[in-house]
């Protein structure tokens, strides 16, 4: 809670449905990949672009970064408030490539195969970004070293963690949770959390 927060106003940011955590849980499918050589790490930037770009781990990592202050939420009811982030904001990434016009939605690729969608308007969002520090600390290999997606406003498995890919679409399509019964946007404050619902 921030000092000008009041209760109702920290209750306010906690969707329904949701629990306020304190800690950070790890929740994952598969395997956590830890990296022994980083010269073998790279972010492929492909799809509606005028060009495919691979940034080595050296070229990203040299990008300017800023710090980000936000709010999470996890589809398993947990929500963690007052986060503090280091990370490079999308349009820094976005200064690499140029979107073709019919680029409507982005596939966020991680290792393992892992998968998940975006509207592009959200990704493009200011509050989207890629961590690299959370809390001042660097990611933990289960929170997704060296680079994850966060996407503050979504629940937080849009945030894709273990970045490798980011895809550029003409139309939208599912990514792993979402073709396993994944809500297809994922809003927190509407719980969005399953297609059944």
């Amino acid at each position: 809670m921030t000092a000008a927060d009041t209760p109702q106003e920290q209750k306010d940011r906690i969707p329904p449905g949701q629990t306020l955590t304190q800690g950070f849980p790890v929740l994952h499918y598969g395997s956590v990949p830890y990296y022994r050589d980083m010269s073998k790490w790279d972010l492929r930037i492909f799809g509606l672009v005028d060009h495919e770009v691979q940034l080595s781990y050296k070229q990203f990592m040299a990008l300017p970064r800023r710090e980000f202050r936000n709010d999470i939420h996890c589809v398993t009811t947990w929500s963690k408030l007052d986060n503090v982030w280091e990370g490079v904001a999308v349009a820094t990434v976005m200064e690499q490539v140029k979107l073709l016009p019919e680029a409507s939605h982005v596939m966020l690729h991680a290792e393992h195969g892992w998968s998940t969608n975006l509207p592009l308007d959200d990704f493009l969002r200011e509050t989207t970004f890629f961590g690299i520090k959370h809390n001042g600390e660097l990611l933990t290999p289960e929170h997704g070293y060296p680079v994850r997606m966060v996407v503050p406003h979504l629940y937080f498995w849009k945030s894709a963690k273990w970045l490798r890919g980011i895809e550029f679409m003409s139309k939208d399509k599912p990514g792993f949770w979402e073709r396993n019964g994944y809500h297809m946007y994922g809003d927190p404050f509407k719980e969005q959390r399953y297609d059944f619902d």
